[in-house]
C-alpha cells in the first residue's frame, strides 16, 4: 500500500507539473506536507532536501550567476562575440553557440540565455540575419554547456548531492567535462549542417506589421462637463474599457501620459481600442472623436516615446496574472499594444490574458521609463535602450573571487560548497552586489524543487518504491544486457523532461537507476551519471527555461522545437552512451 501511495502521489505530481494548475514550488511543498502527513516521511526527513548541502552550493551558484551579470562582465562577454564572429552567418553560429556554452559551463544557463539574448538579438540585426537563425542555437548550446562541469547546471549539483546521501562518491568539478565538451561540440555540428536547415528565417518587420497592428487610432477631444475631467489616464473609465491611451495633446505640448497625469478638459487623447466602446462614450457626451489614423502615423520617437519589445522573464511576478489584475499601465507606465506567444500575436481584450514566462509584450513608453526595464525582475527591454556598462574593478573581483573557487575546488583545496560559498559572501563584502540583490537573483522557486524531489527520492527508498521499480526494470529490459537497461533508463529521463524539469526528471528516476544498477551488478555511481547527462541533453519541445526564453523573440512555433530538437536529442543520446563505458566503469569491481 505504501509503495502504491508514493508511486500514485508520483504520478499525480507528473500531471500537475505539466498541466501547470499550482506554480511548481507550491506544488514540491504540498507533496513533502502529504509525506509527512501520511507517516512515509518524518518532518525532518521530509525537509532535511531542502538544508542539504547541495542548496548551499545552488544558492551560491544564483549569487555569483548575479554578481556577473549586475557587474557588466556578461555584457563585456556579448561585447566580444561581436569581434570574433566576422560577417559569415555560419561563423557567426559557432561563435554565439561556443561563447554561450563555454560560460555556461560555471553558471546557470537560463541566466546565460537571458543575458545573451539582447546581444545576440542586435548583432543578428546589424548583420542583417534573421534572429530566428541563431537564436535556438544559443539556447541549446546554453544548455549543452552545462554538462561540461559539476557547476554547469542545477541538475548536476543536484545528481552529485543524491549520490553522496546514497553512500556514493560524489562527482568531482571536471569529472564529466570530457562528455561535455564532446556534447557541445557534435551539437554545434548538428546545428550548423542539419539544424541551420530547419531553423525558420522570419525577415524582420516594422513592428506594427509583425504584430498585425490592423486596428485603428482615434484622436478623440474631452468636452467640456465631461466626466473623464480630473481622471487619473490610467485609472480612467476609458482604461476601464480596455483603451489605450498613448498621447496626449493639450494646447501646444504633446507627451506620453504617465501614471500621475489627470485629463484637463478639451485635452485631445491619441487612443487605441475598440470601436464599438468608443462610440459607447461619444454618446455619453464624454468626447468628441476627431479622426482616425494607423499606428504608423504616430511619430513616436520624435518626442522620446518609443515602442519596443519586452520579454516576461523567468521569475517575474507578472505570470499567471492578468495586465488588468497587476493594474500594469499604472505600475509600470507602459502602455501593451500587443502580446506575442507560440508564434502568434494575440490582439484583443489584452487586459484579460493571462501572462506567462517566455510571452514578448509590444510597450511604449518613454525612452527613460523603458531604461529602467534593462534588467528588471519582470520585464527585460529587447533592444539596446542603454547597454549596462561593464565595473572594471568590481567585474574583476567577481571574476577573480568565481575562479578562485573553482580552483580551489578542483584541486581538493576545499569542500564545493565552501568554496563556492566563500566567493559569493567576498562579492558581497566587496560590494559587486548588494544583499537585496544577491537575493533577487537566487531562484528560490528551483531550490525548492531540487530540496523537495530529493526528498521524495528518501520516500521512495522507505517505502522500496526504487526496488519495486527496479525489479520490474530488471525483469522487462535483463535480455538487453546492462547497456541495454542504462539506454531505456535514459530514454525514461529524457521523456519526464518533458512534464517534468530537468532536476526533477533525474531525482525522479535516480533512486530507480541506483536500485536497478545493484540488482544487474552494475555500478550505480556509472547509472547515476547516465541519468543526470540525460536529463542535460533533451530538447524535445521549448519547455526549458533557456528554450522559453527564446521562443517568443525567436518567433519560434512549438513544431519547430519539436522538430530540429528530437534530431538534437538523439544525436547526443548516441554520442554519450557511447561515451560512457569508456569513462566510467559499467561492472562494479570485486576485491
Amino acid at each position: 500500500m505504501e509503495i502504491a501511495f508514493v508511486l500514485g502521489l508520483l504520478v499525480l505530481a507528473i500531471a500537475l507539473f505539466a498541466w501547470e494548475v499550482v506554480s511548481v514550488d507550491i506544488l514540491t511543498l504540498l507533496l513533502l506536507l502529504t509525506l509527512t502527513v501520511s507517516g512515509i516521511l518524518t518532518p525532518a526527513e521530509a525537509f532535511s532536501g531542502l538544508s542539504s548541502e547541495v542548496i548551499i552550493v545552488l544558492a551560491s551558484i544564483f549569487v555569483m550567476s548575479g554578481a556577473l551579470q549586475v557587474t557588466g562582465v556578461l555584457n563585456a562577454v556579448g561585447s566580444g562575440l561581436r569581434r570574433f564572429a566576422g560577417n559569415s552567418v555560419n561563423r557567426l553560429l559557432v561563435v554565439v553557440m561556443g561563447g554561450s556554452g563555454a560560460v555556461s559551463g560555471f553558471m546557470n544557463n537560463t541566466t546565460v540565455t537571458a543575458m545573451l539574448l539582447q546581444p545576440v538579438i542586435s548583432l543578428a540585426r546589424n548583420m542583417k540575419v534573421p534572429p530566428s537563425r541563431l537564436l535556438m542555437p544559443l539556447a541549446f548550446a546554453s544548455i549543452m554547456g552545462g554538462t561540461c562541469t559539476l557547476i554547469g547546471t542545477s541538475t548536476n549539483v543536484a545528481v552529485s548531492g543524491y549520490i553522496a546521501r546514497a553512500g556514493l562518491q560524489p562527482l568531482n568539478l571536471f569529472e564529466i567535462t570530457p562528455v561535455g565538451i564532446a556534447v557541445l561540440i557534435v551539437g554545434t555540428l548538428y546545428m550548423l549542417l542539419v539544424g541551420q536547415r530547419l531553423l525558420p528565417r522570419h525577415k524582420e518587420q516594422d513592428l506594427n506589421e509583425e504584430y498585425e497592428m490592423r486596428e485603428y487610432l482615434s484622436e478623440i477631444l474631452v468636452v467640456e462637463n465631461s466626466n473623464l475631467i480630473g481622471q487619473k489616464i490610467f485609472e480612467s473609465d476609458l482604461a476601464k474599457k480596455n483603451f489605450r491611451i498613448l498621447k496626449v495633446i493639450r494646447g501646444n505640448e504633446e507627451f506620453a501620459p504617465d501614471n500621475q497625469t489627470q485629463i484637463m478638459a478639451n485635452d485631445v487623447l491619441l487612443i487605441e481600442g475598440n470601436v464599438k466602446g468608443l462610440l459607447e462614450a461619444k454618446e455619453a457626451r464624454n468626447v468628441e472623436i476627431r479622426r482616425d489614423l494607423k499606428l504608423s502615423d504616430l511619430d513616436v520617437k520624435e518626442k522620446d516615446i518609443r515602442i519596443a519589445e519586452a520579454l516576461l522573464t523567468p521569475k517575474s511576478s507578472l505570470a499567471r496574472r492578468t495586465l488588468r489584475e497587476t493594474n500594469f499601465q499604472h505600475r509600470f507606465g507602459l502602455t501593451v499594444l500587443a502580446i506575442f506567444r507560440h508564434g502568434q500575436p494575440l490582439r484583443n481584450q489584452l487586459s484579460d490574458v493571462r501572462l506567462r514566462f517566455g510571452d514578448v509584450l509590444l510597450v511604449q513608453g518613454h525612452i527613460e521609463r523603458l531604461k529602467d526595464f534593462r534588467r528588471h525582475p519582470d520585464l527585460w527591454i529587447l533592444e539596446e535602450i542603454s547597454p549596462s556598462k561593464f565595473s572594471k574593478r568590481k567585474g574583476w573581483y567577481t571574476v577573480a573571487f568565481f575562479t578562485a573557487a573553482v580552483v580551489a575546488s578542483a584541486m581538493n583545496w576545499l569542500p564545493l560548497s565552501v568554496a563556492i560559498l566563500g566567493a559569493a559572501v567576498l562579492t558581497l563584502l566587496f560590494r559587486c552586489l548588494t544583499v537585496e540583490e544577491a537575493y533577487e537573483h537566487i531562484d528560490w522557486r528551483l531550490l525548492i524543487l531540487i530540496g523537495g524531489m530529493t526528498s521524495y527520492g528518501l520516500a521512495m527508498q522507505k517505502t522500496h518504491a526504487d526496488e519495486f521499480l527496479a525489479n520490474g526494470i530488471v525483469n522487462l529490459m535483463s535480455p538487453v544486457g546492462v547497456i541495454g537497461v542504462m539506454a531505456g533508463l535514459f530514454l525514461l529521463t529524457v521523456a519526464l523532461t518533458v512534464p517534468l524539469s530537468n532536476a526533477a526528471a533525474a531525482l525522479v528516476v535516480l533512486p530507480v537507476a541506483l536500485q536497478t544498477a545493484t540488482k544487474l551488478d552494475a555500478d550505480p555511481r556509472t547509472f547515476g551519471i547516465a541519468i543526470m547527462l540525460a536529463a542535460s541533453i533533451s530538447f524535445i519541445g521549448p519547455f526549458e527555461p533557456a528554450c522559453l526564453l527564446v521562443y517568443g523573440p525567436g518567433k519560434y512555433k512549438f513544431r519547430d522545437f519539436v522538430i530540429i530538437g528530437a534530431g538534437l536529442t538523439l544525436v547526443l543520446m548516441v554520442v554519450v552512451m557511447i561515451l560512457i563505458p569508456l569513462l566510467w566503469p559499467i561492472s562494479v569491481s570485486r576485491p
